[in-house]
């Protein structure tokens, strides 16, 4: 592995590295310095938060096999209390995952670009970030490859994600001090989020409903997410509004306003209402004249710059297979009267 990823760590005082490599480029030492922030945090987190390229499952493995050692000690436990100034080093192998992290050219479909910021129009079927399976080809490779200032950034500057099939629109950070900003701004709900979604059966009762309901591990099948109680199970808070946009004999058409960004939180909260969405197979939908994908798109999204404070507004019309849907049903999106300012 010759190729540092430069990608550092989201936190902004996290540990201080550096890479030595071995002459014959088979394996990777990486050497860490512990700081302050990190004082007291288990080993296995203090080395995923500094090589974020790496799965913390994989980082544990290494752990185990002997691979890390703490002030030249081998460290054996995930769970070892690392301090401030305590010396890392960290053997690393190639893996796919080590090479996630690389450029590659794409299309990318940029609604707006400054110093600080894109917003981008993500079609469906392109997957986010490197993960298990998908590790060259997301959206992560291609704005590395868009900007190459943007390594530098944690994660490529991505501070929310959406579905690999869901479409729409996402803001990216140029800069470390500007994903910060997003990133509080998100958590402090200031970022309007809006998404279109088709969905089986027809719609009755009020037009307007809030689903609030947690959401956490599907015990039964945990590749799913579903509604838990906190109670008794594990998850998180999680509210969104839907509001009607058309009815159909065999679905409905409707606006999803997220206060919370949960995974897959408007699939779980719409399958919960006895409206699954559209091509949707793990949530109960089925296939529908055409739509291979979950029917589901980012349609609008708002929040004040995090430089200038400046209100920004940007609306991405369906693409044709939403489209195409809407027709097909007697639908039509009507952006107008259909994505209102909220």
């Amino acid at each position: 592995m010759k190729q540092s990823t430069g990608i550092i760590s989201s936190d902004s005082a996290m540990i201080d590295s550096e890479e030595v490599e071995d002459a014959t480029a088979e394996v990777e030492w990486r050497k860490l310095s512990v700081s302050v922030a990190l004082h007291g945090v288990r080993l296995d987190r203090a080395l995923v938060e500094a090589a974020p390229e790496f799965s913390r499952s994989y980082l544990q493995q290494l752990i185990e096999a002997g691979l890390v050692t703490v002030n030249a000690q081998i460290g054996r436990k995930a769970s070892h209390k690392v301090k401030a100034g305590d010396a890392l080093v960290i053997e690393l192998r190639p893996t796919p995952q080590s090479q996630a992290f690389t450029p590659q050219a794409m299309a990318l479909n940029v609604v707006f670009q400054d110093e600080h910021i894109l917003v981008i129009n993500k079609p469906a079927g392109l997957v986010v970030h490197p993960a298990p399976g998908n590790w060259s080809g997301t959206l992560l490779n291609g704005l590395l490859a868009h900007d190459p200032a943007i390594s530098s950034v944690p994660r490529a500057g991505i501070v929310h994600r959406l579905d690999k099939d869901t479409s729409g629109l996402m803001v990216v950070a140029r800069s470390r001090l500007v994903m910060d900003a997003l990133v509080h701004s998100i958590a402090a709900r200031d970022v309007s989020r809006q998404y279109l979604a088709i969905a089986h059966r027809l719609w009755t009762g009020p037009a307007s409903k809030t689903v609030d309901a947690a959401i956490g591990r599907d015990p039964r099948n945990r590749l799913r997410m579903a509604v838990v109680d906190l109670d008794s199970q594990a998850g998180k808070s999680a509210k969104t509004d839907v509001v009607l946009l058309g009815n159909a004999d065999r679905g409905c058409f409707v606006r999803c306003i997220l206060h919370t960004g949960r995974t897959h939180q408007i699939r779980v909260h719409m399958a919960s209402l006895g409206h699954p969405l559209v091509a949707d197979v793990v949530y109960g939908g089925t296939y529908v004249e055409g739509m291979q994908r979950q029917a589901l798109h980012a349609v609008r999204l708002a929040f004040a710059h995090p430089v200038t404070a400046q209100p920004m507004v940007f609306e991405a019309p369906p693409p044709e297979d939403f489209e195409a849907l809407l027709a097909a049903w007697g639908l039509r999106y009507n952006p107008g009267s259909q994505a209102k300012n909220l």
